[in-house]
């Protein structure tokens, strides 16, 4: 690396080889994903595993060994979760090194990229604009404009100068500063506030609240029920400590929805192992549905919607030559601390001439849109938004006029001079215009198609750019953006009222401020949406941070990387289609799956409050469950969990699972206790009971798997068929091992009269669940289109 300006020196490698010894490196306390003891710790010491030890251990006390065969399910769901979890993890690790970027560094007097974790004690930083602080810093060259929003909550941005304190986690906003690391690793600014946590948003999944919600509900009832349920079955006639045991097992692992917990952690795993190989990086696990939820998405333009080359296609001068105006330019380039793609542009524009030496510069910041500074002759020369730099459209009336003029889908500078100095927060009185420069932005190549698909799936595109209104107007029109014709210039909007209204009416949005991005999210969420937002640069991190979703560039600047659910690896907008339809894949088919984990819930517990206060012994054991669930809830769920599903995500989680589920869990608990009351009238024997009550148990499920199974496809058919016929041959060859007896003639004609009923049955109470469900998305999309249409109205 070439030398640096600065009369700094850095560290000698000697120097840093000490500190490395001594431990002072700035090793990562925020780790991304799990670390592998912590996978294996998370997936065995569990509330459930636990309630199942102790029911095995139970097992073991009486000497019933072949009901013990529910741990096998048990430990084989264990491995499952652990080799996802450690899939995943190795997935998102990789992708995490890969976009990455490497912080500059002084060492030996020469700029040197490492990464983050290899910055040690007293290391010189190099930092610009997008930086985000990786270590406590001390300025010691240099001065830039920090935003500490991420550490504090406010988005000013704070002046720092030599000797000023730079916090780890905040970002570097404007200028361009050599900083000294002060505290590394565990003792950052940012490791003492919990890894940041004070500004981790809580995560927005139905999913997840739906498993917290039933997993308080089983907690709280198992215990009670559990106990009441031994006491009963222990006080019935000939029972015995083993009988009683066996039955309050059985009763109890039919409770335990292990399985669904299992399912969910697993299919979200294979799914960010499937993004994972469409460079596509998933900070936060759950960020897969609510991307998929979301019904607007608003997007910055650049870096979204087009690439970061750019290229000067034209200038129009007000009396200044070729030779003058590249002479500025260039002067401009040279003195700037950071080069971005508009930089690149005038660079390549102008590199002809030789530039003016620089006395005093000012660099482009997201709030004031210009830079320029003093220089060896005198004058001083002005590029940036022309709104921002000439702000009388009388006083220069002859550039607006020209502006008016232009149609290309360009972006456009004004590039102007005086004989006064800036100052960082003010121009001076008497800029004069020297030329209009239009700038070309590159349409991304497959972007007129990703947003196709989105308004194809009824989500509203928002383009929120701080650019001048016309050129995002042009490029919105050329992406094919709805109501870019009617684009809004935000510098006029004053109030929070014209921005909300602005918010709900507008599509294209210009010369957005990033306290605007922020509040233009703020208001489109309180107008009811499910708002994601893209984005690359320091100036939208705080919109970022108030998104329900939101997606980074890899190429962007640390902050919105670090802030950001999801970060495109490739810088490819294309791969968001691949996000939403995983999205929408991963919910259906787990609220799809689910049900069946929960009809067991439901009817053990219908059962076992219903036999504390019957008095015949419980019908199931521990090893028919195991029969029965591993076909009818363990197999299916995990093959209807991972198959393609693009529906349209509708309808609230928890009432779709339940609505779904209670059919089943229904005829199952009328079934057995329709039968217990048979049982108790006629004297039927106990392996009898407990055999019917298995088929019909087994025979609701299945009807269940079969109508989730709809529409067939190859891999499903062979999933019914091989569980029917798996659940047929355990019970014709292994039924002393599942404690299935061969029926009586009669109880096979009762068994037949029995399915019937329950076939007929099923179907009713199914498709009125269905009804309802389908009538309960459409009445929630109804009033959230209400309540959107009343907030216009008011407006």
């Amino acid at each position: 690396m070439e030398n640096t300006n600065s009369n700094l020196v850095g560290l000698t490698n000697s120097e840093v080889q000490k500190r490395i010894d001594e431990g002072k490196v700035n090793i990562s306390t925020n780790i991304k994903t799990k670390s592998i003891k912590r996978i294996f710790c998370d997936n065995i010491f569990t509330l459930f595993n636990l309630i199942n030890v102790i029911l095995l251990a139970a097992l073991i006390f009486v000497g019933s060994h072949k009901n013990m065969l529910f741990i096998g399910v048990v430990i084989a769901n264990i491995i499952i979760g652990i080799v996802q979890e450690i899939r995943s993890k190795i997935s998102v690790d990789k992708l995490t090194i890969l976009s990455e970027k490497k912080i500059n560094v002084l060492r030996n007097g020469k700029i040197a990229e490492i990464s983050k974790d290899e910055i040690v004690l007293d290391d010189i930083l190099v930092l610009s604009r997008g930086s985000q602080i990786p270590a406590d810093c001390i300025v010691c060259d240099g001065s830039c404009r920090v935003n500490e929003s991420l550490l504090t909550g406010e988005s000013n941005l704070i002046e720092k100068n030599v000797g000023d304190e730079l916090l780890s986690g905040s970002f570097i906003a404007a200028g361009k500063c050599y900083a000294q690391a002060v505290k590394v690793g565990a003792d950052c600014y940012a490791a003492k506030i919990n890894n940041e946590a004070k500004y981790i948003k809580k995560v927005n999944s139905q999913i997840m609240e739906s498993f917290n919600f039933i997993i308080k509900i089983c907690t709280f009832v198992l215990f009670p029920i559990g106990i009441a349920f031994f006491i009963r079955q222990f006080t019935l006639p000939d029972a015995t400590l083993q009988s009683a045991v066996i039955s309050t097992v059985a009763s109890l692992v039919g409770m335990i929805p292990k399985g669904m917990i299992l399912l969910t952690s697993s299919v979200l795993a294979v799914s960010i192992i499937r993004l994972s190989s469409k460079k596509v990086l998933v900070q936060e696990m759950y960020c897969i549905e609510t991307l998929a939820r979301v019904d607007v998405l608003c997007l910055d333009k650049t870096g979204t919607l087009t690439t970061d080359e750019m290229t000067v296609t034209g200038v129009i001068p007000f009396g200044a030559d070729d030779n003058k105006i590249k002479k500025a330019l260039s002067s401009i380039v040279k003195a700037s601390d950071e080069l971005n793609a508009t930089l690149y542009a005038l660079r390549d524009y102008s590199d002809s001439v030789s530039p003016y030496e620089c006395s005093k510069f000012c660099d482009f910041s997201s709030e004031t849109k210009w830079s320029g500074g003093t220089f060896e002759n005198g004058k001083t020369y002005i590029v940036g938004a022309t709104e921002c730099i000439l702000k009388s459209r009388e006083k220069y009336s002859e550039v607006y006029s020209e502006i008016e003029k232009i149609n290309q889908t360009v972006r456009i500078l004004v590039l102007a001079e005086s004989d006064s100095e800036p100052d960082k927060d003010s121009l001076p009185d008497d800029l004069k215009p020297l030329a209009l420069i239009l700038i070309k932005d590159k349409l991304r190549d497959n972007v007129n198609e990703t947003v196709k698909y989105f308004k194809e799936q009824g989500v509203t595109l928002k383009v929120i750019s701080g650019d001048s209104v016309k050129t995002v107007k042009n490029i919105a029109i050329d992406t094919g953006i709805e109501g870019a014709e009617n684009a809004i210039d935000m510098s006029t909007v004053t109030t929070d009222k014209e921005l909300e209204d602005a918010a709900e009416r507008c599509n294209v949005f210009g010369r957005v401020t990033p306290a605007q991005k922020k509040k233009l999210v703020v208001a489109l969420k309180k107008h009811g949406h499910s708002v994601a937002m893209t984005g690359d640069g320091v100036n939208d991190v705080l919109a970022l941070k108030e998104a329900d979703c939101s997606v980074a560039m890899a190429s962007g600047s640390d902050a919105a990387r670090n802030v950001s659910q999801l970060v495109l690896v490739n810088n490819d907008f294309g791969a968001m289609p691949s996000v939403v339809a995983e999205g929408r894949r991963t919910i259906n088919n787990l609220e799809r799956s689910s049900a069946l984990y929960l009809v067991k819930t439901i009817y053990s517990v219908i059962l076992s409050i219903f036999f504390i206060f019957f008095r015949t012994g419980y019908p199931f054991e521990p090893i028919q469950l195991t029969l029965v669930g591993a076909l009818t809830v363990g197999l299916p769920s995990f093959v209807l969990a991972l198959q393609p599903n693009k529906d349209i995500v509708k309808g609230n989680f928890t009432v779709n699972i339940i609505a779904r589920s209670l059919p089943t869990a229904f005829c199952i608990s009328a079934d057995t206790i329709l039968l217990a009351i048979l049982k108790y009238m006629t004297d039927m024997p106990q392996a009898q009971f407990s055999t019917l009550c298995v088929y019909l148990t087994a025979f609701s499920c299945m009807l269940l798997v079969i109508r989730l199974s709809i529409p067939f496809n190859p891999l499903r058919a062979v999933m019914v068929i091989g569980c029917s016929a798996g659940i047929i041959i355990g019970s014709i060859f292994f039924g002393g091992l599942f404690s299935i007896a061969p029926l009586t003639f009669e109880n096979i004609i009762l068994l037949v009269i029995f399915a019937v009923g329950t076939f007929v049955v099923f179907n009713i109470f199914y498709n009125i669940a269905q009804h309802y469900i389908e009538k309960f998305k459409k009445e929630s999309h109804l009033k959230l289109t209400a309540k959107r249409n009343a907030n216009k109205q008011k407006r």
